[in-house]
């Protein structure tokens, strides 16, 4: 039988993707009709410039369409810095109240063009953070703590950032300040307990790493409050764990405290609970006190009475740091801030 040799062309290999290319200012410029400088003032929200809203919304669109984003570098180096403001990650849990403030702040910065980086510097404290932090080129740096030092503040004013601004319990030389009153939150539930008629004054003192900043300023604040009256004033170390405080409650009728301030409204409800259990009645027995005005508090049984604090508005503060980035070279500014007064219920 022949054989018949059929040939079998190769199909032709596909073409390999030619690279798309990166869409640029000119590209939406041609696209939305405009010229380049006028892209730029859209997209970078330049109010020196007035724009008409349909010429707007026409370059809005072209860079949509065409996947253009602006180039942060490049807008740096035509601003002489860049739109970065930093946030070092706090390493300590700091609770709802606060996260309600850094978002607010974020959207405040965000209004006026800056970009919010939350960094976390696991394991690097003091001027060490600050190089790492410095590495990123800021041109802002707001501190949540008292970890920074005045060569911290220095090595991030070398390496460009024009503010620096520290919220905590102390002013930091050289940086713009946010005092965090933690004392006035314990004056304020001292004061509040003395005048219900309570004596033997517990205040939770949380046990987790790094809070004694705020906890200890918040015992002092009570001690303050009560100095030289027929008060007793006892620190409560406590965990945040279900545990510590049923083995705490447990101990509760003997030690003989007919108050507690619980250091923060999850602490209240925590430890709150656990006295519950253990049979002790609130507020008949023991009034119950937290801070920070959750509105889970509102929903307990009793009702859980608070210190309601006074953050300091994001706006203002994304406000201070917009006006020193602009005039890198006032004395640095100090603004009191935090805040407080009781807001009774029912668990006092």
């Amino acid at each position: 039988m022949p054989y018949v040799m059929v040939h079998i062309p190769k199909p032709p290999s596909a073409a390999s993707p030619v690279p798309r290319s990166v869409p640029t200012s000119a590209d939406v410029a041609r696209l939305a009709g405009v010229s380049r400088a006028t892209v730029s003032y859209v997209l970078n929200n330049t109010s020196a410039v007035r724009i008409s809203e349909p010429t707007r919304r026409r370059v809005h669109e072209a860079a949509k369409e065409l996947g253009y984003v602006p180039h942060a570098a490049a807008r740096s180096l035509r601003a002489g810095h860049s739109r970065m403001v930093l946030m070092p990650a706090p390493a300590i849990p700091m609770g709802p109240l606060y996260g309600q403030f850094i978002n607010e702040l974020q959207w405040a910065l965000s209004r006026l063009d800056y970009t919010v980086v939350q960094y976390g510097t696991a394991g690097l404290r003091g001027d060490e953070a600050a190089r790492a932090w410095a590495e990123l080129r800021p041109v802002a740096v707001l501190v949540p703590d008292a970890e920074l030092g005045p060569e911290g503040v220095a090595i991030l004013k070398r390496a460009g950032a024009r503010a620096v601004v520290t919220f905590g319990p102390e002013r930091v030389e050289g940086a713009h300040a946010l005092l965090m009153d933690n004392d006035a939150v314990g004056r304020c539930a001292g004061s509040h307990l003395y005048a219900r008629g309570r004596r033997r004054i517990g205040v939770i003192v949380p046990e987790a790493a790094g809070l004694e900043t705020y906890s200890r300023p918040r015992l002092e604040g009570v001690r303050q409050a009560l100095r030289g009256t027929d008060a007793e004033v006892t620190g409560l170390p406590l965990g945040y764990t279900e545990q510590s405080a049923a083995e705490l409650a447990a101990r509760w009728r003997e030690s003989g405290i007919d108050a507690v301030f619980a250091y923060n409204d999850e602490y209240a409800m925590l430890f709150m609970r656990a006295l519950q259990d253990a049979g002790v009645r609130i507020p008949e027995d023991t009034a119950v006190l937290g801070a920070d005005d959750l509105m889970l508090g509102r929903l307990l049984r009793p009702r859980l009475s608070t210190i309601h604090i006074d953050l300091p508005s994001g706006r203002d503060l994304a406000e201070l740091v917009d006006r020193v980035v602009r005039d890198p070279g006032g004395e640095p500014e100090i603004h009191p801030a935090l805040g407080a007064s009781v807001v009774q219920r029912e668990s006092s």
